[in-house]
This record gives C-alpha cells, structure tokens and sequence, in this order.
C-alpha cells in the first residue's frame, strides 16, 4: 500500500509569502482588473440583453455610458459630502482646536498623556496638507478608474468568445470547473452588490433622518457619507458612525447629546447590518463575519480603498470556484459560517422535492438565489 506523499510546510508558507508578495507590487495592474472583472458580472446580462434588439457595438455603448455615469455619480456623492464636511472644519478650524486642548488638558489631568499630539497637530497647516494627501488620492482614484474602465471596455468584448473558448476546452474538469464556477460566481456577485446597495440607500436615508431629527449640522451630508462608506463592511459603518459622533463633539457641549447621537447611530448599522441584511441575503451569500473582516484588511492592505471594497467579492468568487472542485470543497466547508452547516446536515428529506436529489455534503453546491 502506498504511503501518501506530505507536502512540506516551509515550501507552502514561501509560495504563500511570494504570493502576497506579488499581489501587492502588481496592485497596478491587477486591482484594476479584478475590479473591471466584478463590473463585467454585472453589466452583461444588460449588455447580453440589448444585445438581441440593437447591434452590439451600440449596445456596448450604451453600457459603458450606464458605468460611466454610475462611477460620476458615485464619486461625485463621495467627493460633495466629504468636501462639505472639510470646508465645516476648515472654517471652524479655531474651535475644533480649541476644544482639542480642553480634551487633552482634561485627559492628562485624569493621568492620561497624550504628548505626541501638540497644540499644532490640529491647525489649519495640518488640515491644508490633508486636503492636498487627499488631492493626490484623488489623481491616483482617477486612473484607477481610467485602467478598470479599459479592462470592461476590452473584456466585455470577450466575454462570449472566452465562453466559447471554456466550453471548447479538452479537459471535462477543467471546463465544468470554469464554466459553473463562474456563472454562479456573476449571480452571486449580481445579488451580493444588489442587496449592498440597497442596504447602503436604507442606511444612508435613515442616518440623514436621523441626524435632521437631533439637530446635527450637515445631515445630508452624513447621510451620503454612511451611503458610500457601506459598501466596506465592518470597516465603512465604523467610520460613518465616528465621524458625525467626533463632530458631535464640537457641535453640542452635553455629553448626554452626544453618547445619544453615537448610540443611536450604532443602533441604525447594527439593525441593517446583523439584522436585515442577513436575513434578505440568505444563505447563498452567508460568509463568516470572520472571512469577512479578514477580506476588507487583507485586500485593504495589498491594494489600498479599493481592495477593501472589493475584498468580500474576491472571497464569494474564490470560495465559488472552490465548491465546484473536489480537491477545494474542504475550505468551503471549513469556513462557511456553523449555523449554515448545521441546517445542511439536519435538512429534512422534503428538500429532496422538486427533482433535487439528496447529496453528501462535499458535493452540494451552493443554494440557489
């Protein structure tokens, strides 16, 4: 009987090293391209559609002008808002560092030191340098989008053509493999952005109300700023709700005014985010909160805003295509979330209804949604 062969450890970890290492000095090049790939799953079926009442290269127009249009309007809600808030604290620039000091005096005095902030760290030269780090952010956001947009220009060209190219494939693995992997990868990632956006808008229109009803200066401003921020799970909620809770701050001098505001914004994310969301989600696209995280630091580090935006899209696709591979379905099992697994293994023999026979858990796919 053969002795099954052990792969050494030391050789996985440097491919893992040299892996990451890549991704990060190819972000360039390969973020563009991964987030040109999320667009085209998107944008086909619209694109396949036209297609069958207008000639191709017209309705190729007319789904680069629908992109165009929705990256104008969504840089243009995240520049105005942003831009409102800086111009608030560049006029107010005086307070905001006036009231820095009695915070720092107040900590220091509760035996709190905070000496590697100074009296400067909140001035007006500090806020102008920061608007010119985000200008410069700006240019480098700028052909970002220029390069993503030529890689959909290019790829939704070649979207029947590599589908034709997969199912002339000699390997039967090779092209199952490729074939489901990705049209369930496009539907998966079609609804994960569906229900994402619909979720951003509900968040974005209650913390607006929200802030109109306490008073908060720049209510709509607060709410576009929760609107684009929750498209970053875990990492945008954070920051939409800090933001309006430190500018709470300067705003009201009750403290009682401001733990309201903080409290009462956490309840808006927490009842959209790990109440609603998951439940209109459904189990097609339940991750582990875990996976999730992990999905918005990782990408976030190797590329920047943009991998945290699209981190958790890479992790539905990978985990996809692993589901479709014998070899993989062990990693699909191991991190998808215990409740999901424990409802497969106790699922009652009336799911077999409708034509859908009863499988052994490594050969399940994914429920339909």
């Amino acid at each position: 009987m053969l002795a099954r062969r052990t792969v050494p450890a030391t050789p996985v970890l440097i491919a893992v090293l040299l892996l990451v290492a890549m991704l990060s000095m190819a972000k360039t090049v390969l973020a563009p391209l991964t987030f040109a790939l999320l667009v085209i799953a998107l944008l086909w079926p619209m694109q396949r559609r036209m297609q069958r009442i207008v000639p191709r290269y017209v309705a190729l127009l007319v789904s680069l002008f629908v992109v165009v249009m929705a990256f104008v309007v969504f840089a243009w809600i995240v520049a105005w808002s942003f831009g409102q808030v800086g111009r608030w604290v560049i006029a107010d620039a005086s307070r905001f560092q006036q009231h820095y000091e009695e915070i720092r005096l107040w900590l220091e005095d509760h035996g709190i030191v905070v000496a590697v902030l100074s009296a400067d760290s909140f001035s007006t030269a500090s806020i102008l340098r920061a608007v010119q780090t985000v200008s410069s952010r700006v240019n480098s956001a700028f052909s970002f989008w220029l390069i993503a947009l030529t890689y959909v220009l290019l790829g939704i060209m070649e979207v029947e053509d590599f589908e034709r190219r997969i199912a002339g494939m000699r390997s039967q693995v090779a092209r199952k493999l490729l074939l489901d992997g990705s049209r369930q990868t496009a539907q998966k990632l079609r609804r994960y952005m569906a229900i994402r956006t619909v979720m951003s808008i509900a968040t974005g229109l209650l913390v607006w109300l929200f802030a109109r009803a306490v008073g908060l200066p720049l209510a709509e401003e607060w709410g576009a700023i929760a609107f684009a921020l929750n498209y970053i799970p875990f990492i945008g909620p954070l920051v939409a709700t800090l933001f309006p809770t430190m500018f709470a701050l300067i705003q009201f001098d009750s403290w009682q005014s401001v733990l309201a505001i903080f409290l009462g914004l956490n309840l808006i994310q927490f009842t959209i985010g790990s109440y609603i969301e998951p439940r209109v989600s459904g189990n097609a696209l339940s991750l582990s909160p875990v996976i999730v995280l992990f999905s918005v630091f990782a990408w976030g580090y190797l590329w920047g805003i943009f991998g945290a935006f699209i981190g958790v899209p890479i992790s539905i696709a990978l985990l996809t295509f692993c589901r479709h591979h014998p070899s993989s379905q062990w990693v699909v099992e191991l991190l998808e979330p215990v409740a999901r697994a424990t409802r497969h293994h106790h699922r009652p023999r009336s799911a077999a209804r409708f034509g859908q026979p009863r499988l052994p858990s490594a050969f399940r796919s994914f429920p339909r949604g």
